[in-house]
C-alpha cells in the first residue's frame, strides 16, 4: 500500500464533499455536531473548505455541564462558523425517567447500555430539527476505525447524510486535521466517547494503532486482540447496511 499523502486526501474529501452537495442538497448547508473532538473537527473544517464557512452551521449539545466544552467553542472560532448551542441535559432526564416508568410497567428496567446510548440519539434528533428547519444536511462524523467495530450507536452518532470520514482510519483522520491546519491538541486529542467517562480504547480493549494496522495491512501480532477486533466487525456489520426489508414476489 502507498504511503497515505494527508494533503492529497483531504483534497479528495473536499471535492467528494462538493460533488455531494451538488447532487443531493445544491446550496444546502452542512449541519456538524461539534464535541470538541478531532472527528468533528476535522469534519467541520472539510465542509468549510469545500462548501464556505457561511454554509456550515456548528451544534454544540451537552449533557448539562461539558467539561470539554472550550475545546467545541475554539473549533467553531477557529473555523469562523455559525454555531448554535442545545443542552440536551434536561431532555435526557425527562426521557430516561419517562422510559423507566413505562419499563417498570413491564417488570423491567434500563439497562446501562441504554443510558449510554440514549444521549447519542437525542444529539441526532436535535441535529436532524436543526438541519431540517436550516435548508441543511446533517453530517455523519465517525471514521472508518469505528464504523470496523461498531463503536457508534445506531440512530445516533452513527446516523447522517454523508459521511466525509468514513473511508479514513483514526491516524489518517489525524493526518488529514493537520493537512487542514487545526490546532494541533485538537486533532490529537485522546479519543473518548463523553458518555462512561472512559477513552474509547478502554473500552474496546485495544488501540486504535494496532486497530488500523489491522484494517489496512491485515497483520495483528496478537491472536487475542485479532479474535477480539474479528468478533466485534463481524457483529457489528449490520449497523452499516440499509434496514433489511421484505421483497414481494410471484
Amino acid at each position: 500500500m502507498s504511503e497515505f499523502n494527508a494533503k492529497e486526501v483531504k483534497d479528495q474529501v473536499v471535492r467528494w464533499i462538493r460533488d455531494w452537495f451538488e447532487e443531493n442538497g445544491k446550496g444546502c448547508n452542512a449541519v456538524v455536531g461539534i464535541s470538541g473532538g478531532k472527528d468533528s473537527s476535522v469534519v467541520a473544517a472539510l465542509c468549510a473548505e469545500a462548501l464556505g464557512k457561511d454554509r456550515v452551521i456548528g451544534v454544540t449539545m451537552p449533557n448539562g455541564e461539558q467539561k470539554d466544552i472550550a475545546d467545541s467553542i475554539r473549533l467553531i472560532e477557529h473555523l469562523g462558523i455559525r454555531h448554535c448551542n442545545a443542552n440536551i441535559g434536561d431532555t435526557c432526564q425527562t426521557l430516561t425517567a419517562m422510559v423507566s416508568e413505562q419499563l417498570a410497567t413491564l417488570e423491567s428496567e434500563m439497562s446501562a447500555q441504554t443510558i449510554i446510548n440514549l444521549p447519542p440519539r437525542v444529539r441526532m434528533t436535535t441535529l436532524y430539527a436543526i438541519s431540517q428547519s436550516m435548508n441543511g444536511r446533517v453530517a455523519n462524523t465517525c471514521n472508518l476505525s469505528e464504523d470496523w467495530v461498531g463503536y457508534s450507536t445506531r440512530y445516533g452518532d452513527a446516523a447522517g447524510d454523508f459521511s466525509p470520514l468514513g473511508g479514513l482510519t483514526v491516524n489518517e483522520v489525524v493526518a488529514v486535521g493537520k493537512a487542514l491546519g487545526l490546532p494541533t491538541d485538537l486533532v490529537e486529542k485522546t479519543p473518548s466517547d463523553g458518555l462512561c467517562g472512559k477513552t474509547d480504547e478502554d473500552n474496546l480493549g485495544f488501540t486504535y494503532a494496532v486497530l488500523d494496522r489491522y484494517i489496512r495491512t491485515g497483520e495483528c501480532d496478537d491472536p487475542k486482540t485479532k479474535a477480539l477486533i474479528d468478533d466485534k466487525h463481524k457483529k457489528n456489520l449490520f449497523k452499516l447496511k440499509p434496514i433489511p426489508h421484505f421483497e414481494r414476489f410471484d
